[in-house]
C-alpha cells in the first residue's frame, strides 16, 4: 500500500468535516492573540494542535469573525490576505492597535505572536 501524496492529503484537509473540538481550540487560540500582535493562519492551526488545518482557520474566521479578533490573523510573512475593502479594514484595525507595516506586510519581527505551550493548554 502506497502513502498518500501531498496533493491527496491537501484534498482530504479541504474536505475536513466540522469538528467542534478542533474549531473550539482554534477559536481559543485566536482569542489569545493580544492587541498589537499577529499570528499567521498556520501558527494558529499549529498552536491549536492541528498543524495542517490552516484553511480551517480561514473558515472559522469567516463563520465567527465578528466574535473574534480576526484582524490579528494574517498570511505567511505578514501578508494581509483579504482583498479590497476587507483588506483595508484589517490594515486600519491593526494600525489602531499599534501594528507597524513594512510596505504591504506586517513587521513580523516586531509583532509576531510567539505561542508557548502553557499559554494555550485547556
Amino acid at each position: 500500500m502506497r502513502s498518500p501524496s501531498s496533493a491527496e492529503i491537501a484534498k482530504r484537509l479541504l474536505r475536513a468535516r466540522p469538528d467542534e473540538d478542533r474549531d473550539s481550540a482554534i477559536r481559543r487560540i485566536i482569542r489569545q492573540i493580544p492587541r498589537g500582535k499577529v499570528a499567521t493562519y498556520a501558527q494558529v492551526a499549529a498552536a491549536a494542535g492541528y498543524p495542517l488545518y490552516h484553511r480551517q482557520v480561514c473558515q472559522i474566521l469567516r463563520k465567527y469573525g465578528d466574535a473574534l479578533p480576526w484582524q490579528r490573523v494574517v498570511g505567511a510573512g505578514g501578508e494581509i490576505k483579504l482583498r479590497e475593502q476587507a483588506g483595508h479594514e484589517q490594515r486600519v484595525r491593526l494600525n489602531f492597535e499599534g501594528v507597524r507595516f513594512k510596505g504591504k506586510r506586517v513587521d513580523m519581527a516586531a509583532h509576531q505572536q510567539a505561542f508557548r505551550q502553557w499559554d494555550f493548554e485547556a
